[in-house]
């Protein structure tokens, strides 16, 4: 390093100023601040519940990725009160403030960034639900697994219901379905950022807990609970769910036991020796593993 850039470095860290060369002159210029962090906005609930959202008590099943949500939310929209369209990824919807002058305006208002995207979100869902037809809206998107705590803050009358799956079977078919993209080991870690969200989500927030085994078993018994939990009378017809009108690969489960309209036996659970390392303990936690 040559000397120049030697005292550069110094000027810098004990003045905030550094030597710019102008031919054989040097001249003291300020260096440029680091840039501010933007400030996290303030995530707070509807100030008014009736006029700020037009759903009432909508239902997120919250899951990992591969765990059987497509089939769960399939055979809940094959009720008659339940709208279960596939992964909405609303949570990724954003507001911005064009101009400082519109943030002034919907401060004003009593509206920071959050509750404006709030309004969004609710009026996508309800738009939805609408034109279903239906009373309640299912959302069944992985990942909202990782926002669970904003999901229950914008609707403090949401219902949750937890979808788990043994973590091996998770992982396998995570890898399965794009086994070109990711390693069985690497599909068993992204998997794993999934199931942790999950827990943490289920460790606090009220709700129902099913599996995805039990449902495969005994689809009517788990979903007479889950009906019972929802407040609304059990349907037949929830069973043998039909067509699906939309299957495709990021909005949920495009293979081929999905497009069979009713419920299929699950694979069996994986021998303990052949379960990775990095899953045992989640596998213990949810009762998988002894």
């Amino acid at each position: 390093m040559s000397w120049q850039r030697k005292i550069n470095k110094a000027l810098v860290r004990f003045t905030g100023f550094q030597v710019n060369r102008v031919g054989n002159q040097g001249i003291a210029k300020a260096a440029a601040p680091a840039p501010a962090k933007p400030a996290e906005v303030e995530i707070r609930p509807p100030a008014d519940p009736a006029a700020d959202r037009l759903l009432t008590a909508p239902v997120f099943i919250i899951s990992p990725v591969r765990s059987g949500s497509t089939l769960l939310r399939s055979i809940l929209n094959a009720h008659s009160a339940l709208h279960a369209p596939h992964e909405l990824h609303v949570r990724r919807l954003r507001v911005e403030f064009g101009t400082t002058l519109a943030s002034k305006a919907m401060a004003a208002l009593g509206h920071n960034q959050a509750d404006l995207e709030h309004l969004l979100w609710d009026r996508v869902l309800h738009r939805e639900l609408v034109r279903s037809g239906k009373r309640y809206i299912v959302d069944k998107t992985p990942a909202n697994a990782f926002a669970y705590e904003r999901l229950a803050t914008c609707w403090p009358d949401a219902r949750f219901v937890f979808l788990l799956r043994h973590p091996a079977s998770i992982a396998t078919s995570w890898h399965e379905a794009s086994p070109d993209k990711r390693t069985p080991d690497e599909a068993a870690l992204d998997a794993l950022r999934y199931m942790k969200a999950v827990q943490r989500a289920k460790s606090a927030l009220p709700g129902l807990t099913v599996r995805y085994e039990d449902l495969s078993a005994e689809p009517e018994k788990v979903t007479r609970e889950i009906c019972e939990f929802l407040g609304v009378e059990w349907e037949a017809g929830m069973l043998s769910y039909g067509e699906q009108t939309v299957i495709q690969k990021g909005l949920g489960d495009w293979r081929d036991k999905i497009r069979t309209g009713t419920v299929q036996p699950g694979r069996e659970l994986p021998p303990e020796e052949s379960v990775p390392e990095s899953l045992k303990p989640m596998c213990r936690s949810w009762g998988y593993l002894p």
